[in-house]
């Protein structure tokens, strides 16, 4: 279902940024966490997402049901 696709991917930033802020992890796993959150979508951009694909005809997207959604 697309609001738990978003979900999914808003709680798996949450996680990373928790991550990138424990000084009790290594700081490789710290860094790591870091580098893969510099492009990795937002809470805004997913609810951004979900509100372009849910706008979207879908005759020109054929039988494609929206990926994210604009709530979870």
């Amino acid at each position: 279902m697309p609001c738990e696709r978003t979900r999914s991917v808003v709680q798996t930033r949450d996680f990373l940024e928790e991550l990138s802020h424990d000084e009790s992890l290594p700081e490789r796993v710290r860094r790591d966490a870091r580098f893969l959150l510099r492009h990795y979508p937002t809470r805004h951009d997913m609810l951004l997402a979900g509100i372009i694909e849910e706008g979207e005809d879908t005759a020109l997207i054929g039988t494609l049901s929206p990926v994210f959604s604009s709530s979870f």
